[in-house]
């Protein structure tokens, strides 16, 4: 408790230290123009970063070029637009972009209204591959009773839901490249 009352004490009073003191820049004078100028608050001047130019790089994306899908998610953004437009017809649950995580609700198609799909798409790659999106499709049935059941899923309906997000993910990065 003691080392806390004193950290403070000493926060407080190099602050206070600070109080007077004034900037001094080089370029500025007495009847220099830009000393008399006002500093727009909606459009302050460029400064220096500790960081360096483009500032703290947290999630690694600085150094990837936009072609190759590179942005500030977690996942490959062709693949992560492709997965989203392709499940665009079923109601998203959540979507996590930095986890690379799209759950959809149960959707059920106009044409078969005792049956139900839900989908998880797994974004795992931040490179356009083929082995970069997997998806997991699960499907209920509704019995006599009507409560909701599990049924089969044939394992096609994966891969052909994961074919057609890596051929919308292809037209994405061609548009990009063709731009």
């Amino acid at each position: 408790m003691a080392v806390a009352v004193i950290a403070a004490g000493l926060l407080a009073l190099g602050l206070s230290a600070c109080e007077g003191s004034k900037a001094v820049y080089p370029d500025r004078g007495p009847g220099n123009k830009k000393d008399r100028e006002m500093i727009d608050p909606a459009n302050p001047p460029p400064r220096d970063s500790v960081f360096g130019e483009g500032g703290l790089d947290l999630f690694g994306s600085g150094g990837q070029k936009k072609a190759e899908g590179g942005s500030a998610i977690g996942v490959n953004s062709f693949l992560w637009r492709a997965s989203l437009d392709t499940l665009g017809f079923m109601p998203l649950s959540s979507a996590d972009p930095f986890g690379g995580v799209i759950i959809t609700e149960w959707y059920s198609p106009p044409e078969s209204r005792h049956e139900r799909f839900k989908a998880n798409v797994y974004v795992m790659s931040r490179q356009l591959r083929a082995d970069g999106v997997r998806v997991a499709v699960f499907r209920q049935v509704q019995n006599d009773k009507g409560a909701w059941v599990d049924a089969d899923v044939s394992k096609s309906l994966s891969t052909e839901m994961e074919n057609t997000i890596l051929t919308r993910a292809r037209q994405l990065r061609l548009a990009v490249i063709a731009d």
